[in-house]
């Protein structure tokens, strides 16, 4: 049945083109350090859901089209709901894969929309997700891309358990349940760029890295473009949000050394160690958290203050690299030993 007008064509009856039902407010929702697109208006207080009969939807004025298309342009509103929009069949297959290999399913796929005509990947089917079909025009709005000849789907996902938003409870229970595996962990500060922050997830999960730390000014992790540049990374690893409070009881409760990234010669008051080799192994049973300040501001002052600074050897006359570039130079050299 079509899902683009008010009447079944089939059965000449009118159906409701929305179900709405109440659902609490995230606690994410409240929390004022992750960049987002602002308040969603009255109804965010509401999720939609498709009813069951919909196999396709045609007209881009659809309220569960827009209801989508805010879940990716705005961040308070995809908090408020728990659900995100995953534009592209490689980042929705990656997760697939991902969650295949684990007991317990971090995430749910609601549905996912597959471009009419196109054929549904085998990940797909093995899921058993929803499939609903769409037009290239509704496919177009909800991507933001102007051709369709690459995205042929787009999954509705729920915002994964293993993302976490800190509060003032600071149990060291909570750090062991967030971070699993704490030996490496990512921190972030202030990485408002979305294609660098997807970038950095994705290379730390890459180099086997037991986590992400976002401290204030980071855009959010299940942004499009953060998504897009993740490969998905950002459902399959434990993402933390928090303050330097947070952050600094994660440290001490896990005896954790904080270095950070920084350029040799940008900080005439404090010494800056040179990446090496020798350096590297010397921390190979040290757990670590490695801090990435953003290109424009780079480290706060709080991070300069707490962290040992580490800088990239260069031999040629650029003052920096880009934070992906040299964030995953230091990932690769700082990663855990048993995944050299």
């Amino acid at each position: 049945m079509q899902f683009g007008g008010i009447s079944s064509s089939s059965l000449h009856l009118k159906l409701p083109l929305l179900v709405c039902e109440s659902r609490p407010h995230s606690s994410f929702q409240n929390s004022t350090h992750i960049n987002g697109g602002g308040g969603g208006g009255e109804d965010d207080n509401l999720t939609c859901c498709l009813p069951k009969h919909v196999k396709l939807i045609t007209s881009p004025s659809n309220p569960f089209v827009k209801h989508c298309l805010k879940l990716r342009q705005n961040s308070s509103y995809r908090h408020l709901h728990a659900s995100v929009l995953v534009v592209g069949s490689t980042p929705i297959r990656e997760i697939c894969l991902f969650q295949k290999s684990l007991q317990e399913r971090p995430t749910a796929i609601d549905c996912v929309l597959i471009l009419d005509k196109a054929d549904v990947s085998v990940e797909l089917e093995d899921y058993g997700t929803r499939i609903i079909r769409v037009s290239s025009t509704v496919m177009r709005k909800l991507s933001g891309m102007q051709s369709t000849e690459s995205i042929e789907a787009i999954a509705l996902m729920r915002i994964p358990s293993t993302f976490h938003s800190a509060d003032e409870n600071l149990n060291v229970e909570n750090f062991l349940s967030w971070f699993p595996s704490p030996h490496r962990v990512l921190v972030l500060d202030g990485i408002q760029d979305p294609g660098n922050l997807g970038t950095l997830l994705r290379s730390a999960m890459a180099f086997g890295w037991g986590g992400v730390f976002l401290l204030p000014g980071c855009c959010d992790p299940f942004n499009d473009k953060a998504l897009r540049a993740s490969r998905g990374a950002s459902f399959q690893l434990p993402i933390v949000s928090g303050d330097w409070v947070h952050l600094e009881a994660l440290k001490d409760a896990l005896q954790m050394k904080i270095l950070a990234g920084h350029p040799a010669d940008n900080d005439k008051q404090k010494s800056v160690t040179l990446l090496s080799r020798m350096f590297a192994d010397s921390l190979a049973d040290t757990k670590i958290c490695l801090v990435l300040g953003s290109e424009g501001s780079g480290l706060s002052e709080k991070s300069r203050q707490e962290a040992e600074l580490v800088a990239i050897p260069m031999t040629g006359e650029f003052e920096s690299l880009n934070v992906s570039v040299a964030g995953g130079i230091l990932l690769y050299m700082l990663q855990p030993a048993n995944h050299v």
